[in-house]
């Protein structure tokens, strides 16, 4: 279902508003820089996982309670190799705030409180 002309506006309005915002724009800003998964993590955790699901169901074969249970950790183990960091990964320990006009930092709740200000203002618009 296509948008209507003044769906299109409002749309319109509120991409021009959160590109002028610096803070929020900042924010994806420092959460892509902070580092992802490591390609070479996933797969080596991944191999882990299949080789410990083999171990876990020979262990349920051969009835060997230990062995299914020392799969089961080793799996659990791989997996969690294969989603953590590298830890070469650099970390953002504090995001800079931008300063306003008189050189004063924004405060943390201004970003929510406009927007409660604006779905104000948008609601006398209609």
């Amino acid at each position: 279902m296509p948008l209507s002309e003044h769906e299109q506006k409002l749309l319109e309005q509120l991409e021009k508003q959160l590109n002028a915002d610096h803070e929020f724009t900042s924010s994806f800003e420092s959460a892509s820089t902070t580092g992802g998964f490591s390609p070479r993590n996933l797969v080596l955790g991944a191999i882990g996982a299949v080789v410990s699901i083999v171990i876990l169901l020979l262990g349920i074969n051969l009835q060997l309670i230990i062995v299914g249970v020392l799969g089961f950790l080793l799996m659990c183990a791989s997996v969690y190799f294969a989603v953590s960091k590298p830890k070469n990964a650099t970390t953002v320990s504090a995001v800079k705030q931008p300063a306003t006009a008189g050189g004063k930092v924004k405060r943390q709740g201004s970003f929510l409180q406009d927007l409660e200000k604006k779905w104000d203002e948008r609601g006398r618009d209609l």
